[in-house]
């Protein structure tokens, strides 16, 4: 029991086991949903993997769905950011430099989350929390391809392929980087980006027909 105006402070709870917080439990149950499954796996499963117990987890989240959750908003908000920015108009700047930047900046958000954005792609709208994300998906491709109609209104782009198809390659180009990209592998993540820029506004570039 501590006494009042004792020199020592009481020593503070700690929450959960030493060492776990709430984003190594998320960055566990990431790993495990990628692997296994989200359906295959539960909070035991992620209670396991971390030498933890059950009450432990639930001491930092509510459910599983919970952690769904989490990680789909860790996925999705740096990329909103991303694209919210780039649909404002600035001074001095086109609608076609601000895509080239969205898309190189998009794979940048990729590589730094990588685990979750990989969840993301595999989500199918099972759930509340699952649909949500979709929802959000859904808004960016509808903003980038309102973008995309303002480069070709300024005449950057060809005028002969579907706003909302080129924003559909244009994520779809970048979210590939999920099934082989690996931080530690031969490319850096700003090559990588400059890469794919170049491919993409090469490819989409007005030219004489």
């Amino acid at each position: 029991m501590t006494t009042t105006g004792s020199a020592e402070p009481a020593p503070r709870r700690r929450r959960g086991r030493p060492g776990y917080d709430q984003a190594a439990i998320l960055r566990a149950a990431v790993e495990l949903f990628n692997r296994k499954g989200y359906d295959a796996t539960s909070v035991g499963d992620v209670a396991k993997e971390l030498g933890l117990t059950k009450p432990a987890i639930y001491h930092h989240v509510t459910s599983k769905e919970d952690l769904l959750g989490q990680a789909l908003d860790d996925a999705l908000d740096e990329l909103t950011t991303v694209v919210t920015e780039a649909s404002r108009e600035r001074t001095g700047e086109t609608a076609y430099e601000r895509l080239r930047e969205v898309v190189r900046r998009s794979v940048e958000v990729l590589v730094a989350h990588q685990p979750t954005v990989t969840l993301l792609l595999r989500v199918r709208g099972n759930s509340e929390v699952e649909l949500a994300a979709l929802e959000r998906r859904r808004r960016l491709d509808d903003r980038l391809a309102a973008l995309v109609a303002e480069a070709v209104a300024e005449g950057a782009l060809r005028d002969d392929v579907p706003p909302p198809l080129v924003s559909r390659l244009l994520f779809g180009m970048v979210n590939s980087l999920v099934e082989w990209y690996r931080p530690d592998g031969a490319y850096e993540p700003a090559t990588v980006a400059g890469a794919i820029t170049t491919i993409v506004f090469d490819g989409l570039a007005e030219h004489e027909r």
